[in-house]
């Protein structure tokens, strides 16, 4: 048997798991990014900024129920001017509209 013959049963016994392996490359990901197996960064990012902003809102909402006893009584307006006092974050310059927002609603409970 020469060695070129031998090169070519070698490769056709390997030639399979090769198409295999590169189908598997390029299909895989894919696949498990199809069916949420996989976190994306725009993921992380949204899934951060709603427990960000869900933290935020909960400090907002308490320190609102401390200056006024019965929130949950208010109007919407009342209760959406009580959130603006308390929604700015000590360092931050203005509140953010979404912890103002989240905050008049944990003051609505």
């Amino acid at each position: 048997m020469s060695p070129m013959q031998v090169a070519q049963s070698k490769w056709q016994a390997v030639k399979p798991m090769v198409i295999a392996l590169a189908i598997g490359l390029v299909a895989g990901p894919m696949i498990t990014n199809y069916l949420g197996w996989q976190v994306t960064s725009g993921a992380a990012r949204t899934e951060v900024r709603e427990n960000v902003l869900d933290q935020f809102a909960s400090i907002c909402a308490a320190r609102a129920r401390a200056d006024v006893a019965n929130a949950a009584s208010l109007d919407w307006t009342a209760r959406s001017e009580l959130a603006k006092k308390w929604a700015t974050a000590p360092a931050a310059p203005f509140a953010d509209l979404d912890v103002d927002s989240a905050c008049a609603q944990k003051l609505a409970v």
